[in-house]
């Protein structure tokens, strides 16, 4: 059966594809913030996933204000890296376990989670960052070292949805992971975030006090933390912190008890607070819910 080892939590900063994609990671302005993904790299060629379940937020490249799902999965075979206004960024074309991900849509439907299903949807930031720092520079003509399942999920247009949603959708996913009929490893990776505010009078706010509270009570208290109100993402992290909403769909598909492998924090990547935490299941027998 098909299986999730561990979990990812990553910020999907813009500037940092950019750094890599124009070869500047070694400037001085960069190299703490790379730095942090080292041992994070290393990480990912032992666990050598075959699938990546990739949660993230679209930024109004494959949706826009016409039409925003809460919670989107992609089905088609592959997606393309989108074009965000500077051409697409020059990495590889990302292929789908489209058995997998069917399976998982027609799950998590019986499971009452009503889901949009995308058979064709370009990819951006979002997406291709933390896949760029966890497995380093590839090309065009490369190939991602393992397929990705991607689900999108709204937290640009208001309401999003919860922190206690998502947490659930995560032990959702895990049900119907587990339940796949392939010996598959599994790593899921929940990205967006830290604290940033890109607009109005508090742009630039970042907080490390409170990312690195998240980022301890994602270990030790999922479920307290997945309690958290909109407004205080808002207050405490800016505008777009809420976007810590999608760590919690990463953590409900993890066991009860988890290992903390690595953390990194580095402030500021552009405005952004950068954070990264990667969690592994003590045993293979899933949660408890």
């Amino acid at each position: 059966m098909a299986r999730i080892t561990a979990g990812v939590g990553c910020s999907h900063v813009p500037a940092i594809g950019v750094a890599m994609d124009q070869g500047i990671t070694d400037q001085p302005y960069w190299v703490p913030c790379f730095d942090g993904f080292e041992k994070s790299r290393e990480w990912m060629k032992n666990a050598k996933p075959d699938v990546i379940f990739l949660v993230y937020n679209d930024h109004c490249t494959a949706f826009d204000a016409s039409c925003i799902p809460t919670f989107a999965l992609g089905c088609a075979p592959e997606f393309a890296p989108a074009d965000e206004g500077w051409g697409p960024r020059p990495v590889p074309v990302v292929k789908n376990h489209q058995k997998m991900a069917s399976h998982i849509a027609q799950s998590l439907v019986l499971d009452e989670f009503d889901i949009t299903i995308m058979n064709e949807m370009e990819v951006d930031h979002g997406l291709t960052v933390p896949l760029s720092v966890m497995f380093g520079e590839h090309g065009v003509d490369d190939e991602w070292p393992a397929l990705v399942i991607p689900l999108a999920v709204n937290v640009v247009q208001f309401p999003p949805p919860t922190g206690n949603r998502c947490y659930n959708l995560g032990k959702a996913i895990r049900r119907a992971i587990d339940s796949y009929d392939e010996d598959l490893n599994v790593v899921i990776f929940g990205t967006g975030g830290m604290s940033h505010q890109l607009q109005y009078k508090r742009a630039g706010l970042i907080n490390p006090e409170w990312d690195k509270q998240f980022l301890d009570r994602l270990t030790t208290d999922p479920v307290g933390l997945s309690q958290m109100p909109h407004v205080e993402y808002l207050r405490e992290a800016g505008s777009e912190g809420v976007e810590m909403v999608m760590w919690h769909v990463m953590r409900g598909a993890l066991d009860d008890d988890v290992v903390e492998v690595h953390r990194h924090y580095h402030v500021p990547a552009s405005n952004t607070a950068v954070g990264h935490i990667i969690l592994e299941n003590k045993t293979g027998e899933g949660n408890t819910a």
